[in-house]
């Protein structure tokens, strides 16, 4: 009856052991993925920021009007070339 008792205690240990690796697994997880949404939060507040330094009236915009507007810069060809020339 002690080898079994002893199996079990070992046995319990194992999964408690196991049980603890996994939470560890999940929080990572977890700090990765909130990691990814915090940067790209991050780096949308600032590029914003930058438009409304460059152009302080479209903070009167309502978000529709911004869009427009935003449509029709982003659709000239100029600006479409600066893009495609400074994204390389």
């Amino acid at each position: 009856m002690n080898k079994i008792e002893e199996q079990l205690k070992q046995t319990v240990q194992e999964l408690e052991q196991e049980s603890r690796r996994l939470a560890r697994l999940k929080n990572r997880k977890t700090y990765y993925e909130n990691g990814e949404r915090q940067k790209r939060a991050h780096r949308l507040i600032t590029r914003g920021a930058a438009v409304e330094s460059l152009a302080p009236s479209v903070k009167e915009m309502s978000e529709v009007e911004f869009y427009k507007l935003s449509e029709k810069i982003f659709a000239l060809p100029e600006v479409q070339n600066l893009i495609a020339k400074e994204a390389r």
